[in-house]
């Protein structure tokens, strides 16, 4: 596998590593150990970093003139870095959730 299909399928476990990692930090912030989440969402900024990596490399040759070929794998792979993005904000706001009522059982 070479080219665009190794790019997307890039992208695609790099979506998928980030999205395993927010669920962790949710849930180890759901247990009440925050450092553990904290270390989770680290992880998933980790693998999102990898995804865009070459997903960039794909709008740098698209801006300089070089056409990328459209295909199901490349909107599949988008759309996994979108979710995965999404899921993030989700880990956050609930994560803050949690401390807040870690805070008043205190």
């Amino acid at each position: 596998m070479e080219g665009m299909e190794l790019i997307c399928f890039q992208i695609i476990a790099a979506s998928g590593g980030a999205k395993s990692a927010f669920i962790a930090a949710i849930d180890a912030a759901k247990k009440g150990d925050f450092e553990e989440a904290a270390r989770q969402m680290e992880a998933g900024e980790e693998f999102m970093n990898q995804g865009h990596e070459p997903h960039a490399q794909l709008i740098q040759k698209e801006a300089a003139g070089e056409s990328n070929p459209i295909s199901l794998l490349l909107i599949h792979a988008e759309d996994q870095m979108m979710g995965a993005e999404q899921f993030k904000v989700l880990a956050e706001e609930t994560i803050g959730v949690y401390k807040v009522l870690a805070d008043l059982q205190k």
